[in-house]
């Protein structure tokens, strides 16, 4: 497998990462680099992770985990997007400049959940591989590297949007809830599911 074909992969496969790394820096409008290297450091270890477990576990239990891959990524990106939206209604009618997110899109479950649903796709990459006789470590390196510097691009990028204007600030919660459940309908119509 040639590097732009790992690398174009790998970009493709960082894009779930990319979308929910934006919401977050939305969420968070103040963007440190602890923020930073704990958010793309998630994401980085589990898109690099992830193929090497597809390679290892073999078509059998992958096959089993495959047929509904897209379930687990759309209850886990549904679950956090809609503890956003619930965290935006409990504030409604609070104004904007008194409104800080509690919740830190970086740290804790969270950014676990996140991890884990945005590179489930991986997993089944890993598993091609192994089917295809291509070796896992080096592309599995160059996916999560890719992966680690997309998500921080994103965050920063969803940071200066959130400073723009002050309603996308006080509606950071909502955009990013509503973005990461459109990501996991977005992996289910992917999947043939929503057709």
């Amino acid at each position: 497998m040639s590097f732009l074909t790992v690398l174009t992969l790998a970009v493709a496969l960082a894009m779930d990462a990319f979308a929910v790394a934006v919401a977050a820096g939305i969420q968070l409008r103040t963007v440190s680099l602890v923020h930073t290297l704990r958010m793309a450091g998630t994401f980085g270890f589990f898109q690099f992770t992830m193929p090497v477990a597809g390679w290892f576990l073999g078509s059998g239990i992958a096959k089993l985990i495959q047929s509904y891959d897209h379930w687990i990524a759309f209850i886990l990106l549904a679950f956090v997007g809609g503890r956003m939206l619930k965290e935006a209604w409990d504030k409604r009618g609070i104004p904007p400049e008194s409104c800080s997110s509690t919740s830190d899109p970086t740290k804790g479950t969270s950014l676990l959940l996140l991890g884990i649903a945005t590179s489930i796709d991986a997993l089944a990459v890993g598993l091609s591989m192994a089917l295809l006789g291509h070796p896992i470590w080096f592309p599995a390196a160059i996916i999560g590297i890719v992966c680690f510097s997309i998500t921080a691009c994103g965050l920063h990028l969803g940071r200066a949007v959130s400073s723009l204007s002050g309603n996308w600030a006080s509606r950071a919660n909502v955009i990013g809830g509503l973005v990461l459940i459109a990501i996991g309908l977005n992996i289910l119509v992917e999947h043939g599911v929503l057709e």
